[in-house]
């Protein structure tokens, strides 16, 4: 599930990375940039969050912190992949 999860999210930074650098036009490579911070930031905060958390349980970190960021990250790519097929854009 991680590991799907993971490649999921390594493949979707590296078309964004494309589109950074190769978009056809500035709009296109800045919302590629603004979504690779996005992403970014939110999986740091879900980090700390789980890190966090494990600290209030008397758990080990890296079980929550790893299922916080597994979590957050299929929520994130159900989210997009729904707006992508309804034609959804915020912004």
């Amino acid at each position: 599930m991680f590991a799907a999860a993971a490649i999921a999210l390594l493949i979707a930074l590296a078309l964004l990375l494309v589109r950074a650098v190769l978009g056809p036009t500035v709009f296109d490579r800045l919302l590629a940039a603004n979504t690779i911070g996005t992403v970014a930031v939110v999986l740091l905060a879900l980090a700390i969050t789980g890190w966090v958390a494990a600290r209030l349980g008397g758990a080990k970190s890296l079980r929550p912190i790893l299922r916080v960021i597994v979590g957050g990250a299929l929520a994130m790519s159900i989210t997009f992949g729904i707006g992508h097929l309804v034609g959804a854009t915020i912004g």
